[in-house]
């Protein structure tokens, strides 16, 4: 029987599958699972999630496209590291973050998708 090793390339790895498994280590690694609440409404997501013991200035928190990256700096008392991916582009310009009480709260505003069609006249 011939076995060949599966090798995953850019073009046909799906982005959820990459999260998936980054979501298993984060868990693994950590050996946390966090609650995570996320509504919607038409122009924002909200994302609630429970980050006990750490302070505002010990996380940073990164949007590309359509993921958001919770991370605490190396320093910090709590090591927290997240990523989520949403349906839909973020729009960092309407976005906010707000921590009280352990609990983070990202509204993230949906990017409006941009049609790139351009009309050809007919000869």
């Amino acid at each position: 029987m011939l076995f060949a090793p599966a090798i995953r390339t850019a073009r046909f790895a799906p982005r959820s599958f990459d999260r998936s498994v980054e979501r298993f280590f984060n868990e693994a690694f950590t050996g946390v699972q966090r609650s995570l609440n996320v509504e919607q409404d038409e122009k924002t997501w909200t994302l609630t999630l429970d980050v006990p013991g750490v302070a505002r200035e010990d996380l940073t928190i990164g949007i590309e496209g359509a993921v958001v990256r919770i991370e605490s700096k190396a320093e910090a008392k709590r090591q927290i590291k997240a990523a989520y991916e949403l349906p839909q582009e973020i729009d960092a310009a309407a976005s906010e973050a707000k921590l009280e009480n352990g609990v983070l709260t990202l509204k993230l505003g949906k990017r409006v998708p941009v049609s790139n069609v351009a009309q050809l006249a007919i000869n």
